[in-house]
């Protein structure tokens, strides 16, 4: 489904990424934030997790508050932005139909979640952008979800890592007030505090 979907904006769109999105950051950062999947004319239009939509804005002026990224962001993959001791991943890979990926693709896509941690020798800090990112890092990381309830503004211990929730930084949660800036910030400045003490 997934690979059709894509083939059918390839057809549509050539000049798009249209394919995996790979992770943005070194696999030396401390900070791995997971997010659901690329946006359909984000980072699957520009093959950079959260850039091109609206959920990009947010997170990058974020990132950059809190001294995990440097640079200006302007929407495209050379816009000079780095990362600072901070990688980003999705829990799926690539852009799925109606930004609702099924529960078979979230365990397949698991295959690509599961390395990508398990690289980052430095990692200590977890940041799960929505439900789906939350619940599919607790199961790559052998916990119940029953036992690791996502919540906003959530924090809990799971093994080596301390793993942070968050609502998901999209335009409709964030136009609905379901998500603010300022709890967004919240969830970073507690990162940060995490990493620093």
């Amino acid at each position: 489904r997934l690979a059709a979907f894509r083939q059918q904006w390839r057809d549509k769109e050539p000049t798009w990424f249209n394919a995996p999105v790979p992770s943005f950051g070194t696999a030396g950062a401390r900070l791995l934030i997971v997010g659901l999947a690329p946006g359909l004319q984000g980072a699957n239009r520009t093959g950079r997790p959260f850039t091109g939509d609206y959920a990009g804005v947010l997170l990058y002026d974020t990132l950059g508050r809190f001294g995990f990224a440097r640079g200006q962001y302007a929407a495209h993959p050379d816009d000079g932005l780095e990362l600072v001791d901070c990688r980003i991943t999705n829990a799926v890979r690539c852009v799925p139909p109606e930004n609702k990926p099924t529960p078979a693709e979230i365990k397949t896509c698991r295959d690509f979640l599961n390395p990508t941690i398990a690289e980052m020798a430095n990692l200590r800090a977890i940041v799960a952008l929505g439900r789906i990112a939350h619940d599919s890092v607790v199961t790559a990381l052998g916990a119940k979800k029953s036992a690791t309830p996502f919540t906003d503004g959530g924090r809990h211990r799971l093994g080596e890592y301390a793993l942070f929730s968050s609502y998901h930084c999209s335009r409709y949660n964030t136009n609905t007030g379901v998500l603010t800036p300022e709890m967004f910030r919240e969830v970073f400045a507690a990162v940060r505090s995490y990493l620093d003490a």
